[in-house]
């Protein structure tokens, strides 16, 4: 049974569903809705800000790392109070701040493939927000066993990458884009990273997430967006499956 919106809610809302296209009924299907974000770094920061704020119903947060000095740059639901602390604990604390009215649930420890299989059973849409390439394949191993849309972004450096699977036939899996970057595993310690880049990736992935869930717009699949923060510069690339992915099961 669907929840309705309450009348503050409506006022909350009401730019959003002022949208031509939006409309009440899916700021409805937002609350009765559930995303699952994992990893609360730069991009899960701002993108479980900005599904809090848009009033989605029910957000799990997955992450089992302490914050550090050096998260807080672009990190934003943390503060120098927060150092030492669980990530998952602070952002908890901060999204209901925001929000009163959404349900937030905390995860703090890894997760082998049952377990996470079956905490994306119970979600909607999925954010990867994680910063390895080995989370980022079991992610996308258990969301297309699942066939649960998976937002994925990364940002490193000045560079930004944004594309969203929703596991349909004849449709790439991440594993076929991991494929075309090979072995390359950089990470922000060794490359750096600009403040504000991951803050607008995280907060583009709460924006699919969005039309995801209530079937507004055209989401990004197939496609790969690909951000040049130095140039200001956006490109899009097709994707296809990749011959012989061991995920999506392409044989050439």
């Amino acid at each position: 049974m669907m929840l309705p919106l309450s009348k503050e809610e409506l006022l909350r809302y009401n730019r959003q569903i002022s949208l031509k296209g939006f409309d009440i009924d899916k700021q409805q299907l937002l609350k009765n809705c559930s995303a699952l974000i994992i990893g609360v770094g730069g991009l899960g920061c701002s993108a479980s800000l900005y599904l809090t704020n848009a009033g989605i119903g029910q957000l799990t947060i997955v992450d089992f790392d302490t914050i550090s000095e050096s998260n807080l740059n672009r990190q934003i639901l943390y503060t120098e109070n927060s150092i030492g602390l669980k990530k998952v604990t602070i952002a908890k604390q901060t999204l209901a701040q925001y929000n009163s009215q959404i349900k937030i649930n905390t995860i703090s420890h890894t997760l082998n493939d049952n377990e996470l299989q079956d905490l994306i059973s119970h979600h909607h849409v999925v954010l990867d927000c994680s910063d390895n390439l080995a989370t980022r394949l079991q992610i996308n191993r258990c969301c297309h066993k699942l066939k649960k849309p998976l937002i994925s972004a990364s940002a490193i450096r000045m560079e930004g990458i944004l594309s969203v699977f929703t596991f349909q036939e004849h449709e790439p899996c991440y594993q076929c884009l991991s494929q075309l970057f090979k072995d390359e595993q950089l990470s922000c310690v060794e490359s750096g990273i600009m403040a504000p880049l991951v803050g607008v990736m995280g907060t583009m992935q709460a924006l699919e997430a969005i039309k995801i869930i209530t079937h507004y717009g055209t989401p990004l699949v197939g496609r790969v967006l690909v951000m040049d923060a130095l140039s200001m510069q956006f490109n899009e690339l097709k994707l296809l499956q990749q011959a012989n992915c061991p995920i999506c099961q392409y044989v050439n």
